[in-house]
């Protein structure tokens, strides 16, 4: 027999894909101040760049460092797995990402794909990322 998810874990699915969301738009408006809104101050991750780092501030400056020199970038967030258990969850989803060269509109684009594999806390402020792998 399998088991029907409660309203709770319904309600922490929900938000944790809304999480997802908010770094899109993080990331694609540069606001590398709100990725607290996303990410735990503890947050550890590996990108698969620069190995194993730790904490909100090493993770705005790795991001600054890659995405600070784009023009424009779109990363579509999708086809995600969520699985809620109390105040913990995981996630699982694919990225997608598109960056344009600053000023040349028209001119080298960089695409990427990957898989985000994150744990996820729910705290104080809502639910954040504690871990991120990515592949």
């Amino acid at each position: 027999m399998v088991n029907e998810p409660d309203l709770q874990q319904l309600i922490g699915e929900r938000e944790v894909a809304n999480r997802l969301a908010r770094f899109a738009r993080v990331l694609d408006g540069k606001q590398y101040d709100a990725i607290d809104q996303v990410f735990a101050a503890d947050v550890t991750f590996n990108y698969g760049i620069g190995g194993e780092q730790a904490g909100i501030k090493s993770m705005r400056n790795m991001l600054q460092q890659f995405l600070g020199s784009c023009g424009p970038t779109q990363h579509l967030i999708g086809s995600y797995a969520i699985e809620v258990s109390g105040d913990h969850a995981t996630s699982q989803a694919y990225v997608q990402a598109r960056h344009q060269c600053r000023n040349d509109l028209g001119g080298a684009i960089f695409d990427t794909c990957g898989d985000y594999l994150d744990e996820w806390a729910h705290r104080e402020h809502g639910w954040r990322i504690v871990r991120r792998d990515v592949k």
